[in-house]
């Protein structure tokens, strides 16, 4: 019985799970948390991934093992491999400015999103590489100067299980390269002209990206490591997603994505034109604000998840017009990084645990509705409905989501999706077939229940009235 590893290093924290190569069967895992923060060392990321193997009881018996992580971080490494500084996370908003200089730069307003839109498939906003380099290259250029090479979280924790064997044996995959906003998934090639526009040079070593089996370098007993991929794509491969079906994950981000035969292009920047792990496509909405917003709504009823969750169920359909727009720390979807939540509606009638917890929960699902609309909006089909991720494991997130999406909603068996695909990966490269091994999934939960459309109607009144600071 061939063992494979999965890990998913996560803003939060890191995930590993132990997996039979031929069935999937879970083995064991273990988890340890990552520090707060969105600028974080690096080594953290390797102290927690060395400690959650060894929760997981090690991986000298493993076959072959793959990473997965949060995307479109930037991590810069000097001439000898050493860490110029704290990684920037995705959900770090300094680089809005760099953004829409970004846009600017390449004719500013429609014309310069389409530019970007035609060259990467994304238009920049603060989450992407692209803009963190300018950031960078703005805001310290000492340590500009001294980036020799530019990589991702999952890039480096792949180098680094590998031995860290010279900065030219850096590697990634086409998930994760396609959220730099610097590598093109239509033409699959880095576009060094836009890391020259960001950074003021494009003399940085990149990592080279691999296909779908390709090996990334090898585990101290000789397993091969995967290419690894971004936390979406691992996500919709763990949960066996393909064409037509919708993956809907609730982490530390929202993400609404599918599966595609073709890249998107969305001048307008809300739908992201990413590739998966397979060799498809994998078009993407992504919101700053998901499940911390369940814990955020915790906080200030002071209870725990399980307890809000019985109140957002006992609270009526629609919170009676309360709102909650969730912005609580700026937004990507809508592009307004500076935005803060807000509540309408706010009565004597509604002020109400029951009636805050239920707002938490719809507006929240409400901002990955707009995601799933605008998906639609440019010929997604929509087969299926699959919520994934921490925030699913909320009886209230699993039974409201129906009245607010419109459609029935599939939940897989709670677990670690993404560490999941990784491994799924892992087992692929192992294999060496044409498509990923196919294990069985077990007992899917389908939530059904009748739209309420007025949910989606107040919340989209409110969401247009916010203003940033």
């Amino acid at each position: 019985m061939p063992l494979v590893a999965g890990v998913d290093s996560s803003t939060q924290s890191c995930k590993v799970v132990v997996r039979d190569a031929d069935t999937g069967t879970l083995v064991r895992e273990g988890r340890v948390p990552h520090p707060a923060g969105t600028a974080v060392p690096p080594a953290a990321w390797e102290a927690a991934l060395s400690e959650a193997v060894e929760r997981a009881g090690g991986l000298d018996d493993v076959a072959a093992a793959s990473v997965a992580g949060q995307m479109q971080g930037m991590v810069c490494l000097d001439a000898d491999g050493t860490v110029v500084r704290d990684a920037v996370l995705w959900n770090d908003t300094r680089s809005a400015g760099a953004a829409r200089d970004l846009i600017s730069e390449l004719g500013g307003g429609d014309a310069g999103r389409r530019a970007w839109a035609d060259a990467v498939g994304l238009v920049p906003v603060a989450s992407f590489t692209v803009t963190k380099l300018r950031w960078l290259a703005s805001a310290e250029p000492d340590n500009a100067a001294r980036t020799e090479a530019v990589c991702l979280p999952h890039d480096w924790l792949t180098w680094r299980l590998a031995g860290a064997p010279g900065l030219a044996s850096l590697r990634t995959d086409r998930s994760e390269a396609s959220g730099t906003g610097y590598w093109s998934a239509a033409a699959g090639d880095y576009r060094r002209d836009l890391v020259g526009l960001a950074l003021g040079r494009d003399d940085v070593l990149l990592p080279e990206v691999l296909g779908p089996t390709g090996r990334a370098g090898q585990l101290r007993n000789g397993a091969p490591l995967g290419p690894g991929g971004g936390d979406c794509a691992a996500a919709a491969l763990g949960a066996g997603a393909g064409p037509g079906d919708v993956v809907v994950s609730i982490g530390t981000s929202g993400i609404v994505t599918t599966v595609a035969d073709a890249p998107a292009v969305d001048p307008t920047g809300t739908v992201a034109g990413y590739a998966d792990m397979t060799g498809r496509f994998l078009p993407l909405v992504c919101t700053l604000n998901a499940a911390r917003v369940l814990d955020a709504a915790a906080t200030m009823l002071r209870v725990d998840h399980a307890e809000l969750s019985v109140l957002a169920l006992s609270g009526p359909p629609g919170a009676d017009g309360l709102v909650l727009v969730p912005y609580l720390e700026g937004e990507r979807t809508p592009d307004r990084p500076h935005a803060t939540g807000s509540v309408h509606g706010l009565t004597l009638r509604t002020s109400t645990p029951a009636h805050v917890a239920r707002a938490a929960v719809e507006g929240m699902l409400c901002a990955l509705a707009d995601g799933l609309d605008a998906m639609t909006a440019r010929g997604t089909t929509v087969n299926r409905i699959i919520l994934v991720g921490g925030g699913a494991r909320s009886e209230a997130v699993r039974r409201i989501a129906p009245t607010v999406f419109g459609r029935p909603v599939l939940v897989p068996p709670l677990g670690e999706h993404v560490a999941d695909g990784a491994a799924r990966q892992a087992a692929w490269v192992l294999s060496g077939g044409p498509q990923p091994p196919a294990w069985t999934a077990g007992q899917v939960e389908t939530h059904e229940a009748d739209a309420v459309p007025a949910i989606r109607e107040r919340y989209a009144a409110a969401r247009n009235h916010i203003l940033e600071p």
